[in-house]
């Protein structure tokens, strides 16, 4: 006969290490990292201070991204004591897991110890419809989306890079999108600036932008400012967000940014392109080395007539595509604390190979902005 549920959990209890809730509470300062194994909906009810979520459904899968160590100390937790335990056997016998334990009595012992509990700020019944994709990744959660509606992005042009830039931060629920653009739509514009549309020729291009991000998502703030950034407005527009998106196509916009933003302590994420290829990477100098900054990458601007711009140059629509989306994507991962970041990385793209490549990017110390 085979034994029962209640005995198999009992033969599991025996072959793990438990520990009381009071335990748990001194280990979290000493380094240790708990894990909520419970559902998404369990977790958005209440958990402990500074514990991670990784559902049990998902822990070996999702697992590394919260404790990538194998030898560090981790405590799991569910509503009862019992799921952590089965969760607790799985890291040990098949993850290779060295020092793993299983929270006695689950939260619900410690909401009855009276300790502290966070209760996330609920997401509302349009905005769990609205993000659902969002809500199901164990890496983002309500909690992270609630990071996305909390934060506040500014992206420098709405044209190639910024257009599909834009379209994903705004549908990806960022709460405050700024937009700096000093241009009209062209109808040169539409054939890779995909915020605009042929019955807004002639209209600034911040309010072009506001209508088509507003008709994607009207919960978004579109903040416009109509004016070319420089010494006299840089510094109080960006000082306004959390970090900055840069799809300008000068130079001399560039340079600023890097060097506002390192003094802001705001991190940059710059994409560049030409006819067929594209660069991105981010930039958060102002966290010290090794990161470095645009200036340690490229010291002085190039004489004007080296780089051709697009109106002479050209460039294929869908490059402008693929880089302004990765340019989203990278901001979604800053904001979102996920991932390896592109600081002190280049990314190019060869859209004729379809190849992607990675240079390193090191830090200068005699760079004038970010050196010594």
């Amino acid at each position: 006969m085979s034994p029962s549920g209640a005995e198999v959990l009992r033969q599991i209890k025996s072959r793990i290490d438990e520990v009381d809730p009071a335990v748990v509470r001194e280990q979290v300062s000493n380094g240790a990292v708990v894990i909520d194994v419970r559902e998404a909906e369990e977790w958005s009810t209440g958990h402990i201070p500074g514990a991670k979520h990784v559902p049990k459904s998902f822990l070996e899968s999702r697992i590394e991204g919260a404790a990538s160590d194998r030898d560090q100390h981790v405590i799991l937790y569910c509503q009862s004591g019992n799921r952590s335990a089965w969760a607790a056997r799985t890291l040990v016998d098949d993850l290779g897991y060295k020092n793993v334990e299983s929270m006695t009595g689950g939260i619900t012992l410690w909401k009855d110890r009276g300790y502290e509990v966070v209760v996330p700020r609920a997401l509302s019944a349009e905005q769990r419809d609205r993000y659902s994709r969002h809500v199901l990744i164990p890496e983002i959660g309500q909690e992270g989306q609630r990071k996305l509606l909390d934060s506040k992005v500014l992206l420098i042009g709405a044209g190639g890079l910024g257009s599909p830039a834009a379209l994903y931060l705004g549908a990806s629920g960022i709460g405050t999108i700024g937009l700096v653009d000093d241009d009209v739509v062209d109808e040169s514009n539409l054939q890779r600036q995909v915020l605009h549309a042929s019955d807004r020729v002639g209209m600034p291009k911040t309010e072009s932008a506001r209508a088509t991000l507003k008709g994607i998502n009207p919960g978004v703030r579109i903040e416009t400012h109509g004016i070319r950034l420089d010494d006299g407005n840089a510094r109080d527009i960006v000082a306004r967000y959390d970090l900055v998106a840069d799809g300008s196509d000068n130079f001399a916009t560039r340079y600023l940014l890097n060097d506002f933003c390192y003094r802001a302590r705001k991190t940059l994420i710059g994409a560049a392109l030409s006819p067929f290829d594209g660069q991105l990477s981010t930039f958060k100098a102002y966290l010290g080395p090794p990161h470095p900054c645009y200036r340690c990458l490229f010291r002085e601007p190039p004489p004007a007539d080296a780089v051709p711009r697009c109106e002479t140059a050209g460039i294929l629509g869908a490059v402008a595509g693929v880089m302004g989306t990765l340019q989203a994507v990278e901001v979604l991962k800053e904001l979102l604390g996920l991932g390896q970041s592109l600081s002190g990385r280049l990314l190019m793209y060869d859209s004729l190979n379809a190849n992607f490549h990675k240079i390193e990017i090191p830090r200068d110390p005699d760079c004038p902005t970010c050196g010594g």
